[in-house]
């Protein structure tokens, strides 16, 4: 019980705050019923005869929280002490002999402790009965006074034991000396003896009496005619003088028996196959004979004899009432392998003897369940069923489970038999886990749903029956949060939040678990792809405002379309207006946009359009496949020159950077750089060589005067630079004749040297206004998009002589290659 103290109302609000932080739910038992071994021992049964020392239970329980627990056992006072516990693992040990015979019932206080809140439940034990005590006989000595004219067959008194046992145990059967007598229906068979004294009381002329009464004989089949079956004896009733005794048949024999008139021996005298009857009631008297030979007194006995021979008795099951032919148990399924099925009260006997009584047990019905024992009987024996796979007796598979008990007879010709039903109802257990229907799912969603919107349905079921096949279910893992799941139908759903975009994140992936109420799960993995839905428009990239173009050559435009997957993503081009139309075409798949194929010099362009300059604004169009498509269109600038220079590397390279100039003078720069260190390396080393040619030798130096060499010309004027009137004459070249007349550069011929001429600079780009921009667009039917324009400030190109000299020398070089290939000045 949790006391709840009373607080000021200043500090009511925090307090509770406390309260709700520190909260602690008090750990409980499993309950699993009667019969299991699991749990609050509850409903547990334990035979009196069970050893000091055995594991009989083990505690098992919870806490709420998940907070170990531990197990602890109590008893009233006064009560003695019969298990103990370990508090950690519940193991209840018995450390005290049972006796059901001085207490049937033991009270235990079982507690469950998460070591803030205490659980005690009191529960009892039943202590079952053994067949371990011995019959007494009560109000010992006996001593009976029987006078001697008592009739042969009279009571003449009745004794009395009690067996503390109950049952078929504590059944008892009564039997002088050697009897033979045994107790029906258990292995274990407890006696007692005890004496009676009789005193006789003499009577004169009282008639003779038999003795060993009653008298049992038997016929076998391998008996022969003429064979002494039993002896009867009969005294005179008189101690005194006591008179010889005449035996004789009174009637029963039908001829079949004969007795000894002085010795009462009775002998067959047919052969047992002649024997018509199974029984025989034979009615023997006994007289006695007095001096004068005349007969005084006589007395009869009765004496049964029973043909064995004659196999006419199939074994007969029974039960505590009585024979019986259908016998019935309920238990709980998953019983223990080699646990015996003590509910089952079965006995079976033939009442044949010998080899006729001879039979076999065994069941019918579902195989490897069950086994019967003993499986071979003698005449009598009590039947056990024993356990002997546990995992068949499964509730989800058979709730009754029915056999047929066989006895049949082994070595007789007539191999008699008999049956008796066994029937089993079975009780469930929580015996199964959740089983969900696949190892894993996949499922798919469309990026644009909203949230709340439902993903996929996982189902889990438990074969077990009532609460404990009632199933919980719950998600888990990184890619689980945006998801939820209904926790009894196991529906899983967006959360009501949650955004998907395909482009951010396309894939997911996360456990989902199904529980039962006892905690048993299993698991399931979830893989959530999010469907691409075409919500981006392809966009243009920066540098798509203006392109140079150079006749033969095409140019390309692209537009990037965010979109996760096709065709959403694919985005084909085409040209929307352009002026003449007649001059470009697009391919559609890559954007490469080119001349048509008539179109083969500025000449044509020039006969087209009175546009000198050669740029000219054409409209593209960048549209992807999605359903419904989005397009974006832009104005794209493109400046068409021409190539004149002659094609190789550095022909190739300056037009390549002509749109770069940038470009142009790092490669210049690095160039320069190599020579100038190529320059400092050669000097070093000429002056290392002069300053050792300079020192004065011992020998004769022939010191000759140097030619004076002639001043070296360049010859720049091949290569004249001028204001071009459009984009493809910024480099002109004219042929010098002169140097036809030097092809072989060996400065043999002196040339006035012309000074090289500094090309100008290009005119810088056309770069619109952002006020401009808003022309350019052009609608179309999905949507329009103004293209981007980058405001950068343009950089001149300087007149330096740095500069002028590196064009001159690149000049020159190209001059020396066409030379060394045989191919003329450019």
């Amino acid at each position: 019980m949790k006391h709840v103290r009373h607080f000021s109302p200043s500090l009511f609000l925090s307090l509770v705050h406390v309260c709700l932080v520190q909260a602690n739910y008090a750990p409980y038992f499993f309950d699993n019923g009667a019969r299991s071994t699991n749990g609050n021992m509850a409903l547990l049964s334990l035979s009196e005869d069970t050893p000091v020392g055995t594991h009989v239970y083990t505690l098992n329980g919870t806490d709420p929280e998940g907070d170990p627990v531990t197990y602890s056992l109590a008893y009233e006072a006064g009560s003695r002490r019969y298990f103990s516990v370990d508090k950690n693992l519940g193991n209840v040990m018995l450390i005290e002999e049972l006796d059901r015979e001085k207490e049937d019932e033991i009270e235990v206080i079982v507690s469950i402790s998460d070591g803030l809140s205490t659980v005690s439940e009191k529960v009892r034990i039943l202590v079952t009965d053994a067949n371990d005590e011995s019959p007494e006989f009560i109000n010992t000595p006996y001593i009976v006074q029987v006078p001697e004219n008592t009739p042969s067959g009279s009571s003449i008194f009745k004794t009395k034991a009690v067996d503390k046992d109950t049952g078929s145990g504590g059944s008892i059967t009564y039997f002088l000396q050697d009897g033979g007598g045994k107790l029906r229906g258990d292995n274990k068979v407890f006696s007692a003896t005890t004496t009676v004294t009789v005193n006789v009381e003499d009577v004169q002329d009282t008639p003779p009496m038999f003795i060993g009464t009653p008298y049992y004989g038997y016929v076998y089949e391998d008996t022969l005619a003429g064979s002494e079956v039993l002896t009867v004896v009969a005294l005179d009733g008189d101690r005194g003088k006591p008179n010889s005794i005449h035996y004789s048949i009174v009637n029963g024999s039908e001829g079949s028996f004969e007795i000894g008139n002085t010795t009462g021996a009775i002998s067959v005298i047919k052969s047992p196959n002649q024997l018509k009857e199974e029984v025989y009631e034979l009615k023997v008297q006994a007289s006695e004979v007095g001096q004068e030979g005349d007969i005084s007194a006589y007395t009869f006995s009765t004496v049964t004899i029973r043909v064995v021979d004659l196999n006419n008795h199939p074994p007969t099951f029974y039960g505590e009432n009585g024979p019986q032919n259908k016998f019935e148990l309920t238990m709980y399924e998953h019983p223990p392998e080699g646990e015996i099925l003590r509910g089952l009260k079965i006995t079976v006997n033939d009442s044949d003897q010998g080899a006729n009584a001879k039979f076999n047990l065994r069941l019918v019905g579902p195989g490897g369940i069950f086994q019967v024992v003993p499986q071979t009987v003698l005449n009598e024996a009590q039947v056990t069923i024993i356990v002997e796979n546990s995992a068949a007796i499964d509730y989800e598979k058979f709730k009754v489970l029915t056999f047929k008990l066989l006895a049949i007879e082994v070595n007789t010709p007539e191999k008699f038999s008999s049956t008796a039903d066994v029937v089993i109802r079975l009780l469930d257990t929580n015996d199964n886990v959740p089983k969900f229907s696949s190892d894993y799912y996949i499922a798919r969603i469309p990026e644009n749903s909203p949230g709340g919107s439902n993903v996929v349905a996982v189902t889990a079921t438990d074969p077990d029956s009532g609460l404990w096949g009632e199933v919980k279910y719950s998600i888990y893992g990184a890619g689980a949060d945006l998801f939820l799941i209904h926790p009894s139908a196991g529906i899983i759903y967006t959360q009501p939040w949650a955004v998907l975009d395909a482009e951010v994140n396309s894939k997911y992936n996360f456990y989902v678990k199904a529980e039962d109420t006892d905690g048993k799960y299993s698991l399931a993995e979830v893989f959530i792809t999010v469907l691409d839905v075409n919500d981006h428009s392809p966009e243009f990239n920066e540098n798509i405002q203006e392109k140079t173009m150079i006749i033969g050559s095409p140019v390309k435009i692209q537009a990037i379309d965010q979109d996760a997957e096709e065709p959403n993503n694919i985005v084909d081009y085409s040209i929307m207006q352009a002026d003449p139309a007649n001059v470009f075409d697009i391919d559609q798949s890559t954007g490469e946009i080119k001349l048509k194929s008539y179109i083969r010099s500025l000449d044509i362009i020039h006969n087209i359009t009175k546009n000198k300059d050669c740029i000219w604004s054409v409209v593209v169009q960048a549209k992807d496949r999605g359903s419904p498509s989005f397009s974006t269109t832009a104005v794209l600038k493109i400046d068409i020159t021409e190539e004149t220079l002659h094609k190789g590397p550095m022909a190739a390279f300056l037009m390549q950077t002509k749109d770069n100039p940038m470009k142009a003078l790092g490669v210049l720069a690095g160039v320069m750089g190599i020579m100038v260190l190529i320059t400092i390396m050669i000097s070093t080393a000429m002056f290392w060589r002069n300053k050792r040619s300079n020192k004065i030798m011992p020998v004769r130096r022939i010191i000759k005067k140097r030619q004076t060499p002639q001043p070296r010309t360049v010859r720049m004027e091949w290569l004249k630079f001028k204001r071009p009137s459009n984009a493809a004459e910024k480099f002109v070249v004219e042929d010098d004749a002169k140097n036809l007349h030097n092809e072989n550069s060996n400065n043999n011929i002196q040339v006035a040297a012309v000074p090289p001429t500094a090309p100008l600079p290009p005119p810088p780009p056309t770069v619109a206004s952002r006020d401009d921009a808003p022309g350019w667009q052009v609608p179309t039917v999905s949507g329009s998009l103004t293209p981007k324009f980058v405001n950068k400030q343009v950089k001149k190109r300087g007149h330096g002589s740095a500069h002028n000299a590196l064009v001159s020398e690149l000049k020159m070089r190209f001059e020396k290659r066409n030379a060394a290939m045989g191919e003329p000045h450019i």
